[in-house]
């Protein structure tokens, strides 16, 4: 296996690392006085102009849309192992780096979706403008009433009238949605309760001005309001056109699929940037820092938990580049059970690492003074989003025994 980058990755990756360092780390602490700003004016889910300024910085220096790989976009593609190491340091400043490169999570897996399966019609009407980066746009899967790590329980119905398409449900953590730039919906619901498991779910495009959609409310995340808000909606008589069916009927639960194996690859290495980036603010505390008698760095236990950090951020990210250079070479499913590894180890590590972060900095690590808190929030939270640990551990043990069990 070879994980070297490529002469344009080595490009890219020069390239980034000097937009970060002159352009989006400068910005954290903008764009946190600009959300504080929005949210006492009422505005909380409003983008901060910092967001905006920073997008048209990285799309004069051609840092725009990198997660599409070579094979879609010949003009500066990459593979999935290039990008894998983009993504990792785009990880450092999660807030800001993804989204001001066009990179952003669900706006990503829902292009490859409309690029994979959709029509030329709302490839124009929806793909080009996210491509852009005009507008954003959400993936509603999720339902408070089941559980929605199995997606065969889905309960929203999508009944056929005529020309049009009936959506009658309701989904939570939809993330996205209570901002004003969020025009557009995946939904997945079931057309066929009554066929096979995996083929009574299908995928449909809602607006989100269309009449029956109800934003209830935003939901917080450990207390942290994002300012995308991950929302919890309903769906009531909604209407649309049949030719908002996104590939065929009862082929949502292969899109779902389709779509969440390259995103999940992608989070796994923001984690290990967020990682990397918790150690090195470890390190500086560990220096600066004096404790009975000498630097924090002298202690051993403290030399024993950045120890521990380093080893397992190789560890995950040795992982993570080896399910990226699987795809490359055999495709999503043929990378299924290492995507379903990494899946698990990369959020795990990188919590581990930014929990004994926060530990070296005492008081200061759970305020608002560092990205520590705030990180924690985000990788716990990855541990359920795009199926919990308990799924996708079971989906490796299953790969494992298959080999004894002949199936």
């Amino acid at each position: 296996m070879d994980f070297g980058l490529s002469p344009r990755a080595q490009e890219y990756t020069a390239r980034l690392r000097d937009f970060m360092d002159t352009h989006v780390y400068p910005a954290e602490t903008v764009y946190a006085t600009q959300r504080a700003e929005l949210t006492a004016a009422g505005q909380q889910h409003t983008v901060p102009p910092v967001v905006e300024e920073l997008k048209v910085e990285a799309r004069r220096r051609g840092l725009w849309n990198l997660f599409l790989p070579d094979a879609d976009d010949p003009a500066h593609g990459l593979t999935v192992t290039d990008y894998a190491s983009l993504a990792e340091i785009m990880g450092r400043s999660p807030h800001l780096a993804p989204e001001a490169t066009n990179c952003a999570a669900p706006d990503t897996g829902n292009m490859e979706v409309l690029h994979m399966f959709g029509t030329p019609e709302q490839q124009e009407r929806w793909l080009r403008p996210l491509l852009d980066g005009e507008i954003r746009s959400a993936f509603a899967m999720t339902e408070p009433e089941v559980a929605s790590s199995d997606a065969t329980n889905i309960a929203t119905r999508i009944e056929r009238d005529g020309d049009e398409y009936v959506i009658n449900g309701r989904k939570w953590w939809i993330t996205g949605t209570a901002d004003p730039r969020c025009q557009i919906m995946i939904v997945m619901g079931k057309t066929d309760p009554e066929g096979h498991p995996y083929r009574q779910q299908s995928m449909v495009l809602v607006p989100m001005d269309t009449p029956g959609v109800e934003v209830v409310r935003p939901l917080p995340v450990f207390g942290y309001s994002d300012q995308h808000g991950h929302c919890e909606i309903t769906f009531t008589d909604v209407r649309v056109p049949v030719a908002n069916l996104v590939g065929e009927e009862g082929g949502g639960f292969a899109i779902a699929q389709a779509r969440l194996g390259p995103g999940r690859i992608h989070h796994c290495m923001r984690a290990v940037g967020m990682a990397e980036r918790a150690l090195e603010l470890m390190c500086e505390r560990a220096v600066s820092r004096v404790a009975f008698g000498k630097p924090l760095a002298r202690q051993g236990v403290i030399q024993q938990q950045i120890a521990e950090s380093r080893m397992a951020i190789e560890q995950a990210r040795l992982l993570t580049l080896k399910t990226a250079w699987l795809i490359d070479r055999h495709g999503a499913k043929g990378a299924r059970a290492e995507v379903a590894a990494i899946k698990v180890i990369a959020p795990r590590v990188a919590l581990e690492v930014v929990d004994r972060a926060i530990q070296v900095h005492g008081g200061a690590g759970v305020s608002g003074d560092t990205p520590l808190a705030q990180m924690w929030a985000a990788l716990r939270t990855l541990r359920l989003a795009d199926g919990p640990d308990e799924v996708h551990v079971r989906s490796v043990a299953r790969a494992e025994l298959g080999r004894y069990l002949g199936k």
